[in-house]
């Protein structure tokens, strides 16, 4: 092996002439007053030297040339194949890429697409092959209205009755696929705006500025979002609407005092009409029941009437067939029953015969007066 002479390199000096190493002009490099500066060449010589030690070579001498020639280093079989381990090693290390459980990539041959990337390991072949992660599960925002560009026409609408509505919302969107979305879009914020904006628009101008502002915000948002999704897919924009947050919808700040006083104006009106109905169907109601009431009370006088005479003209003709029967008999049953219902409610007795004589009058207790001045004691106290 070499000794290690002349310097940290080793080597002797690198020569085989007793180490006499002379410059130009045959100075030595340590002599006279000037401190000694290896020359370039033998700084590079020294380094190879090294180099091939380590990677398994001998120092000093080459085999096959003078010793310390000026020759090239030599390579053997292990330098090279560690080079290529290494190159290897590089090149795997420029295609295999991670993908995060959040993302996908986009995988790209000689700028074209070619496949999607997965989460976790992936390969592609550098250079022919590139790649481009892309996020795909956060939801990203898109502000419409002056509460989110702060652009005071973007919010403003006319409504399908010729009113100016103010109207903040946000669009909160994510990427279902990565290649549409990176490659149909070129400015995927300024899109979504754009078809928000538009679809919005359109539902405002078919719509009433009342509901609107009190019960249609519900449905407006759920028909925003079709409106958008249905869009952005015929672009083939790769983006899915999560939902629509609908911040607010109100006249405009400049008229908001004045409509403020005009829908209080309107709830009153409608307040009193509502009582005037109220009054109105009680009224009516009373006098539709009291009409009724008046018509079935004559329905069932006529009836009665009716069915009195009828009844009347059924017992005079069964009188009338008796008495042709036994004219007698029937003359005298009616004088009876005439007598009865004229007598009957008169206070006396009447009977045969004189007085005193045969027949005459038997004395009795008045059980009638007594009967009638005991119920008029009864009913006084």
């Amino acid at each position: 092996m070499a000794s290690n002479k002349g310097g940290p390199w080793g080597g002797g000096g690198g020569r085989d002439n007793g180490g006499d190493d002379r410059r130009p002009g045959g100075q030595r490099p340590g002599g006279g007053d000037q401190p000694q500066i290896p020359e370039i060449d033998e700084i590079v010589r020294k380094g190879q030297e090294q180099l091939r030690v380590l990677m398994g070579g001998r120092g000093g001498k080459r085999p096959n040339g003078p010793g310390g020639g000026s020759g090239g280093p030599g390579f053997n079989r292990g330098s090279i194949t560690l080079i290529v381990l290494a190159a290897v090693g590089l090149w795997l290390w420029a295609s295999v890429y991670a993908v995060k459980p959040e993302e996908q990539s986009v995988q790209l041959f000689l700028g074209e697409y070619a496949s999607t990337g997965q989460p976790g390991l992936n390969f592609a072949p550098w250079p022919v092959m590139t790649y481009q992660k892309v996020n795909v599960t956060s939801e990203r925002v898109e502000a419409i209205g002056t509460g989110g560009s702060g652009r005071m026409s973007q919010g403003l609408m006319l409504t399908g009755d010729e009113n100016i509505v103010d109207i903040d919302f946000q669009v909160v969107w994510n990427i279902t696929d990565p290649a549409q979305f990176l490659f149909n879009l070129r400015d995927p914020d300024e899109t979504v705006s754009a078809v928000a904006e538009s679809a919005m628009r359109e539902i405002i101008a078919q719509s009433q500025l009342a509901p609107i502002l009190n019960r249609d915000r519900g449905a407006i948002a759920s028909r925003l979002e079709e409106l958008i999704q249905g869009t952005l897919s015929s672009y083939g924009a790769g983006i899915n609407v999560v939902r629509i947050n609908f911040d607010k919808a109100d006249p405009p700040s400049e008229v908001i005092d004045a409509f403020r006083q005009v829908q209080a104006a309107e709830q009153e009106r409608d307040r009193l009409e509502k009582e005037a109905d109220a009054y109105a169907n009680t009224v009516l109601g009373a006098a539709r029941g009291e009409a009724a009431q008046l018509l079935e009370e004559a329905e069932g006088y006529r009836a009665r009437v009716v069915n009195e005479a009828e009844g009347e003209a059924s017992r005079f003709t069964a009188v009338l067939t008796e008495y042709q029967k036994a004219p007698e008999v029937t003359r005298q049953r009616l004088y009876l029953e005439t007598m009865e219902r004229v007598l009957g409610d008169v206070d006396k007795i009447l009977l045969e015969g004189g007085l005193g004589g045969e027949g005459g009058i038997v004395p009795y207790l008045p059980l009638n007066e007594l009967r009638r001045s005991q119920t008029g004691q009864g009913s006084s106290n």
